[in-house]
């Protein structure tokens, strides 16, 4: 163990961590990275198939997005929202031309969980109603009405804000409705979730929350006609439609949002309200943000927003969204990520679920998928925690980082992965299976 592993693990004894019990603290330590690889102090290094959070979509240590950071830094580190600021507006400019026609503001916060929160705030306000329904498989991030608008375990300890109601969505593998094809799944959803609108009263929602595609969750690609489907029945009762694109946008379902997908959306739709964050500047900067569509942001041209953040739209964070988007786009990133989901991430895990019995399923598009693993295919009962546990191991053991959640690996890499790093993945992974 060198002497900076030694005094990282020291120093981290006063570290307060996340989603954990404290005497069980971390000890994978990490000095550095670039691209899809990172490196401990000793020297060992690791490919990447977590992206962190699954938010470092460009990948670590971009060069443009250093230099930006650096360059703003040296310029005008830091600044008031009230302040009129070019690198705010720039990113404000660069956001809005991804999200296409019917969205002309950006209101920036300081990550995906306060989005969630001031859109929820918008739909409130412009619709005079409370409650706001979203998923049980749903992840929307750790503030009030955030993890109380979540759907897994972690609202239950955390049930402080008013007016969440749950709701299930389609998840084909695992039917709440006892459906045998794709289309079933879907129209049963859509009359599940409609008849939760009628029972609360459609009049008493102001918005139905979604994650484009529910990620920690579960990479649940919606069917076709779903989100076609919510949308018809929030335009029937004025329901304001937000999309979570935190994790899902900025080249991770290989669109620059999910919602743009041929395969979720083929019908062509487009949400009230979106919230990102994770993937607009990879997490080099804390940043998030809202964008209200037209008739949203309106409502408050005369009518004061009641709510923001010391740090929205912060410089660096604005110079970080800049630099990160311009070099996506130069550089087809996005492109990139679509094409290695199509082309080497799907086959390849077919092909593992061909030769692994442990695999019940696999699903995913662009860089964003994820492998169930079961004790019996016939009964899809998942693995235990243990089986993931030691598969994490595993993995680790051969030089990748996966993203484990439940029952599940999460193939997540950055979206400036080659075929040939998912193939060094995918023999990982396959030899790791196999030694289970």
């Amino acid at each position: 163990m060198t002497s900076e592993t030694a005094r990282a693990l020291a120093l981290d004894r006063g570290v307060f961590h996340s989603w954990s019990a404290q005497a069980n603290g971390p000890t994978f330590v990490l000095a550095g990275g670039s691209g899809t690889r990172v490196w401990d102090y000793e020297g060992r290094e690791y490919l990447d198939f977590s992206s962190q959070l699954v938010n470092v979509n460009i990948g670590y240590g971009h060069p443009k997005v250093v230099e930006a950071i650096r360059s703003q830094a040296e310029t005008l580190a830091t600044i008031g929202p009230s302040t009129v600021n070019l690198a705010r507006g720039e990113a404000a400019e660069r956001i809005l031309a991804k999200a296409g026609p019917g969205f002309e503001k950006v209101f920036f916060t300081n990550g995906g969980a306060d989005a969630n929160e001031n859109a929820i705030r918008m739909a409130r306000i412009v619709t005079g109603r409370d409650k706001i329904l979203s998923r049980y498989r749903s992840y929307h991030g750790n503030t009030g009405a955030a993890i109380v608008a979540t759907g897994d375990w972690r609202r239950i300890p955390n049930e402080y804000a008013r007016g969440h109601v749950h709701f299930f969505g389609p998840y084909s593998y695992r039917s709440e409705f006892w459906a045998e094809t794709e289309a079933e799944e879907c129209e049963r959803a859509l009359h599940h979730l409609e008849r939760v609108v009628e029972a609360e009263g459609a009049g008493s929602i102001a918005g139905i929350l979604l994650e484009g595609i529910p990620g920690t969750a579960g990479v649940l690609v919606p069917p076709p006609g779903y989100l076609a489907g919510v949308r018809e029945l929030c335009d029937r009762h004025g329901i304001v439609l937000i999309l979570d694109e935190v994790m899902s946008g900025f080249g991770r379902a290989g669109e620059w949002f999910s919602w743009q997908s041929e395969r979720t959306a083929p019908e062509g739709v487009v949400p009230d309200i979106v919230t990102f964050a994770k993937g607009v500047n990879s997490g080099y900067v804390p940043v998030g943000g809202v964008l209200p569509a037209a008739h949203i942001a309106r409502h408050f041209d005369e009518n004061v927003f009641p709510g923001g953040l010391t740090y929205s739209g912060h410089p660096l964070a604005a110079a970080s969204i800049v630099a990160a988007l311009d070099a996506m786009t130069e550089e087809g990133v996005v492109d990139n990520a679509r094409e290695v989901g199509a082309e080497h991430i799907g086959p390849g895990l077919a092909a593992l679920a061909a030769r692994h019995d442990v695999i019940g399923e696999v699903r995913g598009l662009g860089v964003f998928w994820a492998v169930e693993l079961v004790a019996d295919r016939a009964t899809k009962e998942p693995v235990p925690a243990a089986t993931i546990a030691r598969l994490k191991a595993l993995l680790l053991d051969r030089g990748v980082i996966p993203f484990a959640a439940d029952n599940r690996i999460h193939v997540v890499p950055p979206c400036v992965v080659t075929g040939e790093e998912v193939a060094t993945f995918l023999a990982a992974f396959d030899a790791a299976l196999a030694a289970l």
